[in-house]
């Protein structure tokens, strides 16, 4: 029980808890952007989705390592199930609580990135507004629980990542493409493939000929008693009478 409650734990927990709320300002700042279609040719799209899915990777193990050292420090007897079910915890039961339905909401829209192709559209897009309420809870969990978010360098802190959020929101319901709306970001790479070449039709060597086409005759119809075989009268050849 000694290593449980040694101060390694404590500087650990609000250390993680700082990253953590950085790397999420990150992650929703680059969110906005790959919803807006930002990216030239320096810097493409497809880099920054990537960019976006690569720092939340990290936010959510500086996430887990911010809960397993509060779980297992003594000195905040928080629990298991408190990291999980809001107000279940003895310790600071609002700021704790609140910290807990951020990371149920996170965690739900990190398990439907990672599901992406296997949900549809519509579902994925509801879940993931998610981000801005826990971002949000993130932000008033670090000010209730945290030690360092009242004053100096971590108040400092946690009111940056406020603004930047508040302004990306902002910029994203302003600057939002109409182009947007009930689509979702693509590789560039599947988009520059595009749709497949048409192969055209072999040309006969005839129908490019020269020589004038001739319409087929229509022949006439045997109805009359007419022989259709045989030459019109205008056009039959005159026989000459033999001489007796």
């Amino acid at each position: 029980m000694i290593a449980l409650t040694t101060p390694y734990l404590w500087y650990t927990t609000r250390a993680t808890g700082m990253v953590a709320l950085v790397l999420f300002t990150l992650v929703v700042s680059l969110g906005t952007l790959v919803a807006n279609r930002v990216g030239g040719t320096v810097v493409g799209r497809f880099e920054v989705n990537e960019l976006h899915r690569s720092v939340s990777i990290v936010a959510v193990v500086f996430l887990a390592i911010h809960i397993l050292t509060t779980v297992l420090d003594s000195y905040a007897p928080t629990g298991w199930l408190s990291a999980i079910v809001p107000l279940t915890s003895d310790y600071r039961r609002i700021g704790v609580a609140v910290g807990a339905a951020a990371f149920d909401l996170i965690l739900a829209v990190w398990i439907s990135s990672l599901l992406k192709v296997r949900v549809k559209n519509e579902t994925w897009r509801f879940i993931h507004w998610f981000s801005w309420l826990a971002f949000s809870s993130a932000v008033l969990h670090a000010y209730l629980t945290g030690t360092d978010a009242k004053s100096g360098a971590g108040l400092a802190v946690v009111a940056a990542c406020a603004l930047c959020v508040f302004g990306a929101a902002l910029w994203r319901y302003v600057a939002r493409p109409t182009r947007a709306a009930g689509r979702t970001a693509l590789s560039p790479i599947a988009s520059a493939k595009g749709p497949a070449p048409t192969t055209p039709r072999p040309v006969s060597p005839l129908a490019s000929s020269s020589f004038p086409r001739h319409e087929p005759q229509t022949m006439t119809s045997t109805a009359s008693g007419e022989n259709p075989h045989a030459f019109p009268r205008s056009a039959a050849p005159r026989q000459s009478k033999r001489r007796r």
